[in-house]
């Protein structure tokens, strides 16, 4: 009886971190960008790519977002905890972390560890996952968040350097569909963040973020976004055109950039917190339902 009650203590005590290490390593934006490397590696091996590349990526790719991740809510903690949106989850700002100092150590080994172990075999993969570590770490949080308007477009350019990660896993990083992939998410990438930064555009405001949507008014906001919108649907469509793509991907994608674009000319029209929140939603739906008919198309059906 004893040790079944400590076996459930210690149960319990472990589970309590576990929200800690999602949020701290922002396992949902990571789990998101393997999606779209994973991408990258079917579009590279224009169909499966195999479960060693697969497993390569997850692994490498993995822990070097986790790790990008982990210094970019290190770096921001002294914002975070004046915002609505992250001071309530974020570890580093609501006292599940007590002693955060150790936090810049291990995302550094994070990024380091895996990125080297694989450059005697794969320099290609080593450089894209340090570059979009460096992109996301340094050019994003630190140079261009707190200075300029430009800083969710130029660091999206990180998303596109996981792209490329998954093409160069499996041995084409510079495929002609990967790198229109790539294009797409640095396209998407600002769209999908401004309109979460317009759904929370006080919090922006108050903390000084020269993020759009806090720096001009919300149909502004709401235009800005369907310019970035536009070419992102047209990237996404034409994409059909690389090998082995079909109508599999072309239908849902096709059904998914009109939901899409709807929802941007509802924001135009109501440029309101709660269509900001449903704009923000229809940017991951498509995004995922993209991702996924590659898998489906590239996978599924050329392995039948």
């Amino acid at each position: 009886m004893v040790k079944t009650i400590r076996s459930d203590q210690e149960a319990a005590s472990w589970k309590r971190y576990i929200p800690m290490f999602i949020n701290l390593f922002k396992v949902r934006v990571a789990s998101l960008l393997l999606m779209a490397a994973t991408g990258g590696a079917f579009l590279a091996a224009e169909g499966w790519p195999g479960w060693g590349t697969l497993i390569l990526l997850w692994v490498t790719g993995g822990l070097a977002t986790f790790g990008a991740s982990a210094w970019n809510e290190y770096l921001e903690r002294d914002r975070d905890v004046q915002m609505v949106r992250t001071r309530g989850r974020r570890p580093l700002v609501n006292g599940a972390i007590t002693d955060p100092y150790w936090v810049p150590i291990a995302a550094t080994l994070m990024i380091l560890i895996p990125s080297l172990a694989v450059y005697p075999s794969n320099p290609e993969l080593t450089f894209f996952l340090l570059l979009g570590a460096f992109i996301y770490v340094i050019i994003y949080t630190i140079l261009l968040k707190p200075r300029t308007l430009l800083n969710i477009v130029i660091g999206g350019a990180a998303g596109s350097a996981s792209i490329l990660s998954g093409s160069a896993a499996a041995g084409h990083w510079d495929n002609t569909g990967a790198l229109l992939l790539a294009l797409l998410l640095f396209l998407w990438t600002p769209f999908h963040f401004w309109s979460l930064a317009l759904l929370y555009r006080e919090d922006y405001v108050k903390v000084d973020v020269p993020m759009l949507p806090g720096r001009t008014t919300p149909r502004s906001a709401a235009w800005w976004v369907m310019l970035h919108t536009v070419p992102t649907a047209f990237t996404g469509l034409a994409m059909v055109m690389m090998p082995n793509l079909g109508w599999i991907y072309f239908v849902p994608t096709a059904v998914t950039t009109i939901y899409l674009v709807t929802k941007n000319i509802e924001l135009i029209q109501d440029p309101s917190p709660p269509q900001a929140k449903k704009m923000f939603m229809a940017s991951n739906y498509y995004l995922t339902i993209l991702l996924l008919m590659i898998f489906i198309d590239l996978g599924v059906f050329q392995m039948s």
